[in-house]
């Protein structure tokens, strides 16, 4: 059997028209009316999102211990265990907002910072992006930073972290991708740039 042809992306077009949008905080969330390749009409929800930064940031040179957030997450009513975030302000890089969301989250400067993936985490209904960051060589400039969003800062092992990865406590996708992307890009020496960091 021939394998079919991948039609190209022109083809895939859904959006005929938007009926509805929220304009809202840097966010906009659309309802669109679409016509699928098949000629049936359904409708789509679509969400422009700013992009944001993550930083997964270690306390030691060993790359041992890392830099965790409380904060309360309102969608699912109740306080998370993630890794520092935040969206990039307008014209800001993902570098810059990286090093800015670290040092309001958590009160720490980082001399290191490589980035190690960039990905959307709601692909089925946003345009949004988060690019991640590993760091290193931290410093503490100021006590707790955005005491609005942030009610703890926490020094974790990565076996403290995996446990609570596996356990199911911390489900914050952001925080697992970076946590497991970092240690298989660790295992196959391809952030060898970060060893070494002050």
């Amino acid at each position: 059997m021939e394998p079919r042809a991948v039609e190209p992306l022109e083809a895939m077009e859904e959006r005929l028209r938007t009926l509805a949008s929220l304009h809202a905080n840097h966010f906009s969330a659309h309802l669109d009316a679409v016509r699928l390749r098949t000629g049936r009409m359904t409708e789509r929800i679509r969400m422009e999102h700013p992009e944001a930064a993550a930083v997964l940031a270690f306390t030691d040179p060993e790359c041992t211990q890392i830099l965790m957030v409380r904060q309360w997450r309102y969608a699912i009513g109740r306080e998370t265990l993630e890794i520092p975030a935040g969206k990039l302000d307008p014209g800001e890089s993902a570098e810059d907002g990286a090093r800015r969301e670290l040092l309001e989250e958590t009160g720490y400067r980082a001399s290191v910072l490589v980035p190690i993936f960039r990905y959307h985490p709601a692909i089925g209904y946003s345009d949004e992006v988060i690019a991640i960051f590993a760091a290193s060589g931290l410093r503490r400039e100021k006590a707790l930073g955005d005491e609005d969003e942030i009610s703890r800062v926490e020094i974790l092992s990565v076996d403290q972290v995996m446990h609570s990865l596996h356990e199911g406590t911390i489900t914050d996708g952001k925080t697992v991708i970076a946590l497991c992307l970092y240690q298989s890009l660790k295992a196959r020496g391809a952030l060898t740039l970060f060893h070494g960091a002050p």
